[in-house]
């Protein structure tokens, strides 16, 4: 008896405690989603106490938006290249930061600067070195004689939405090399002598022991690189605000425009149920083809 009270009372603790962290996560992460759908069903500016009724006009009107397709586009853009960029090149890093190579801790304090910045900071900074007449990149193209590369890079509708993009790969590179790195380091010993004792290179011990041993990590960082860029936002509104000509408009950055700036809260909310519906789809499909595979293995 005196066990069981102990245990009720300890439950009875935990639960109190957790009460407002699971309140704050329904009221802030829960709520919204359906609350975001009601409201794409009015017409509404965000401030006025009455709403008026539409049904699917909202819905109707972003299946016929050229910029909303232009910025779903634009989001995948950035998913293909991020997964493509950051993953390979963070694993890579992962890799040698956990070898035996001089100034290691050096290298990893380094290559982490990124991870401590703001996006704030990080979007100022780059605009600076894109600038078309002082910045750091065409300074660097002319020094080399390069000068026909030189161009506006944030203010060409050719070359915005790659400039932003390889900002943000240099943003988030750091976080996928810490993530390989612990995967790593928890990866035997063992399997590494027994692979050498049966003749195996170095590059035979990546491909044939590390490799498929992080693929689970793979996996997970792909689902995170695939949802992270799909609802991405900051860095891109401050470098360019979705411009020039809506050349690197993402979801998020028309969602915020039409809610706020425009304030259609309604048109806005729209296009944040697709946004949220798109990345669940992505999400749940990379999930089901990862779990296939390592099961087919």
């Amino acid at each position: 008896m005196l066990g069981q009270e102990r245990s009720r009372s300890f439950t009875a603790t935990a639960i109190l405690f957790l009460l407002p962290a699971v309140a704050f996560y329904v009221v802030y992460m829960l709520l919204p989603i359906p609350m975001s759908f009601y409201y794409s069903l009015f017409k509404w500016d965000g401030i006025s106490p009455t709403k008026v009724y539409s049904g699917l006009s909202n819905w109707d009107e972003m299946l016929h938006d050229t910029i909303f397709w232009g910025a779903l586009r634009n989001n995948i853009v950035l998913v293909v290249l991020s997964i493509l960029i950051q993953l390979p090149i963070g694993l890579i890093l992962g890799v040698l930061l956990t070898s035996r190579i001089r100034f290691v801790k050096l290298f990893k304090t380094v290559y982490f600067i990124p991870m401590l910045l703001s996006s704030v900071a990080i979007g100022l900074l780059w605009k600076y070195i894109y600038d078309p007449t002082f910045g750091l990149l065409n300074s660097f193209l002319r020094l080399i004689g390069l000068q026909h590369l030189t161009t506006g890079w944030l203010g060409d509708p050719a070359t915005a939405l790659f400039s932003v993009i390889g900002t943000i790969c240099w943003q988030y590179i750091p976080f996928y090399m810490i993530l390989f790195m612990a995967a790593i380091v928890g990866i035997p010993d063992e399997l590494y002598e027994a692979a050498k004792i049966d003749g195996a290179s170095d590059l035979g011990c990546f491909r044939h022991v590390t490799l498929p041993l992080l693929r689970g990590t793979i996996s997970m960082a792909s689902i995170l690189s695939l949802v992270g860029s799909l609802k991405y936002f900051d860095l891109i509104y401050v470098m360019t605000e979705g411009g020039p000509n809506h050349s690197t408009e993402l979801m998020a950055t028309y969602m915020y425009k039409k809610a706020f700036h425009s304030f259609e809260m309604g048109y806005g909310s729209a296009v944040a149920v697709a946004m949220f519906a798109i990345s669940l789809i992505a999400a749940v499909a990379v999930m089901g083809v990862t779990q296939y595979d390592a099961r087919a293995l």
